[in-house]
């Protein structure tokens, strides 16, 4: 006969210790099977996912690299056509930049002729300068013995005591200055039958500007300056080289 304290079972048996183990095992067991099947699941809808989104991936990649392959192509195919195109226009402009040099470079060579002959005839025809007459007005070329370089002398003033050496520009730079006294260093040893003459040295332009003309007073060289169809010789400050 049960008490009313006794444990009893769905089925109203008495619960004893082995009972319980006995449920929780059972119960334990119905679990355990059923967390190995939702692993199972889980597991393999997982993998379906995976091989879905890999799939995807490599699908997104394979065209993202085709499009990335095709648009360098393109860039590729442009970038050459706009390399030809400037390379083009640099051959262009280098033919237009040598025509005009050439060009430039025959102007001046004319006009340098053209100061040359001019101011030659003046002298020539005039040949007394700085208050002296010179017998010869020409122009000097000689070859260097000891170098072989050949020097010229754009005009030379020449007389039993006095030489002048002047250098013809058409347009006269303070560099024509440091060149003219250049040569008077070198000049008697070029020419050593002038060396006991008294040397004087002149510019002769058809354009001076303000620069040239001080560095010529302060060095002690003349001016010799074109006036309508003659010459005009500034000698205020010439000096005896």
């Amino acid at each position: 006969m049960m008490t009313t304290d006794t444990v009893v079972d769905a089925n109203n048996k008495p619960l004893t210790m082995e009972n319980l183990f006995a449920r929780i095992d059972a119960i334990f067991e119905k679990s355990s099977a059923k967390i190995e099947r939702d692993l199972a699941e889980s597991s393999a809808r997982f993998e379906r996912d995976l091989a879905v989104s890999s799939a995807r991936l490599d699908e997104e990649l394979a065209k993202s690299k085709a499009k990335s392959e095709e648009e360098w192509k393109l860039w590729r195919e442009e970038w050459k056509k706009s390399s030809d195109e400037v390379w083009k226009q640099i051959a262009e402009t280098d033919k237009i930049v040598k025509a005009n040099a050439k060009q430039l470079g025959g102007m001046g060579n004319s006009n340098g002729d053209f100061a040359q002959e001019f101011f030659f005839n003046a002298l020539y025809d005039t040949k007394t300068v700085f208050g002296q007459v010179f017998d010869e007005v020409k122009t000097e070329k000689r070859k260097i013995k000891k170098t072989g370089v050949e020097v010229q002398y754009d005009i030379m003033l020449i007389n039993g005591k006095s030489i002048c050496i002047v250098e013809v520009k058409y347009k006269a730079d303070t560099n024509d200055v440091t060149r003219l006294l250049k040569i008077e260093k070198n000049f008697r040893g070029n020419f050593p039958e002038h060396a006991d003459k008294k040397l004087y040295l002149a510019l002769a332009s058809m354009s001076f500007d303000n620069y040239v003309e001080k560095a010529c007073r302060d060095a002690g060289i003349a001016m010799i300056k074109q006036k309508g169809e003659t010459i005009e010789i500034y000698d205020e400050n010439i000096k005896i080289f």
